[in-house]
């Protein structure tokens, strides 16, 4: 299914990955160098992943499903429907998740 069907990062979305990076590099770059590399690579295999398989994703809430990054405590929230994939959010575990569950029905 994943492959023949639009794969849409909505711009909130592409905002909070941008923010976390931004983050994520400055926090874990203090910790170790290239680890800020690192979450940007890891957040590309979970969108692979996704596209590949997004029916293999656990539903957390309403039609969303969430996709937890490898090595790092974040996870990308994201509806899929016949006509697409749209990632909604992509935070951090300890966020409120309110943050992300309103965008869901937009």
């Amino acid at each position: 299914m994943a492959s023949d069907v639009p794969f849409i990062v909505r711009p909130a979305a592409e905002a909070d990955i941008a923010e976390a990076a931004l983050e994520a590099a400055l926090w874990y770059e203090a910790r170790s160098l290239g680890l800020g590399a690192e979450f940007l690579r890891t957040v590309d295999v979970c969108f692979s992943a996704i596209q590949d398989s997004p029916d293999s994703f656990p539903h957390v809430y309403r039609h969303a499903r969430r996709a937890m990054l490898r090595r790092f405590p974040y996870a990308t929230y994201f509806v899929v429907t016949a006509a697409e994939i749209q990632v909604v959010a992509c935070m951090h575990v300890k966020r409120d998740p309110r943050r992300w569950q309103q965008r869901v029905d937009r």
